[in-house]
């Protein structure tokens, strides 16, 4: 049975991120919008601390620790902007942080991570593999496991996007969400359609090692193989063990769209040359369904999540190597 995440607990959420979370702006996107016939908004969250969305779960949960918890350290297993953020959090809070990451995790993540003043721990070719290692300092050193995302108060942190999104836009028709393990998706979800039902919520995951959508075919979480993608912050499984997201996005998500890397890689290179942003390829997932998918959203309000701005010069020319730019 799923802990659940209710619209009140997100509300509770955003009075504990005053102050610390920034609450990002919703800004129309003119390109984006004359080229679909559609008022396109994006929501930037890479303008948070840290960088990432990732901020306002870790913040969310670092918040409820006792004293005593906070005294012994906080760890997780990240793709690198829940690192960030975990990083983050515990320096603000005054806690030793160990953030446990695969070595699949681009190395200026891990440089990120190690600025913020938290050792970063490479374990291992997958999510999975460094969990091992984050739950082995919880149970030897009495550390507090700071969940990536199944965890309700992650997904509340979360679900704040939604709350700005409906405050800044209430007529919003879709939101387009990258879709990992189910935090943001859920959270956002959560929110969104207990204020107004009728928003289409809408999951875009890359095209190999898709966790959730996997595990949602096959009705239980099921492990995936990882592989190295443009879209890497939206890599790792859900756990087998899920206890929170599996439920939650099954619930409030209405459909999903898989993306190529060369999809993923001319919306990197739209949101450079376009809009004048570097952010990171499952940033863009949104831009990347649309375009692949022909997604008809003539005249509709459309929100992306633009979630992170992870990503250095190589992975940006390393995009540009898979496309002809611009798209025909």
């Amino acid at each position: 049975m799923s802990d659940p995440v209710t619209l009140h607990d997100i509300y509770l959420a955003r009075q504990r991120l005053a102050g610390q979370a920034a609450r990002t702006p919703l800004i129309l996107s003119q390109t984006l919008s004359a080229r679909f016939d559609a008022e396109i908004y994006l929501k930037l969250e890479t303008l948070q601390p840290s960088g990432a969305f990732k901020l306002r779960g870790a913040l969310n949960k670092i918040a409820s620790l006792s004293p005593d918890q906070l005294e012994r350290g906080v760890t997780t297993a990240s793709t690198g902007n829940h690192g960030r953020a975990v990083a983050w959090a515990a320096r603000r809070l005054g806690a030793r942080a160990v953030i446990c990451l695969s070595e699949l995790v681009p190395a200026n993540k891990v440089a990120a991570i190690e600025a913020l003043g938290a050792e970063a721990r490479v374990i291992g070719r997958s999510q999975d593999d460094a969990f091992v290692e984050a739950r082995r300092l919880v149970a030897e050193a009495g550390m507090a496991l700071i969940e990536p995302f199944d965890d309700p108060l992650i997904v509340a942190g979360q679900g704040t996007i939604g709350l700005e999104l409906m405050e800044d836009l209430p007529d919003l028709d879709r939101v387009l969400i990258g879709l990992s393990g189910g935090g943001l998706l859920g959270g956002i979800g959560r929110a969104v359609k207990g204020i107004h039902p009728e928003v289409q919520v809408t999951g875009v995951s890359m095209q190999k090692g898709a966790a959730m959508l996997d595990s949602l075919a096959a009705g239980r979480p099921v492990e995936v193989e990882e592989e190295a993608s443009l879209a890497d912050s939206l890599g790792g499984g859900i756990g087998l063990d899920n206890r929170c997201t599996f439920a939650l996005v099954r619930e409030v998500m209405d459909d999903h769209y898989r993306v190529s890397e060369p999809a993923t890689a001319r919306a990197m290179l739209h949101f450079f040359e376009q809009e004048k942003m570097l952010v990171e390829g499952a940033a863009v997932v949104g831009l990347a369904a649309i375009e692949e998918h022909a997604l008809d959203i003539r005249g509709q309000k459309v929100a992306l999540i633009v979630s992170g701005n992870g990503v250095d010069a190589e992975t940006l020319m390393r995009a540009r190597t898979l496309i002809d730019y611009p798209p025909r």
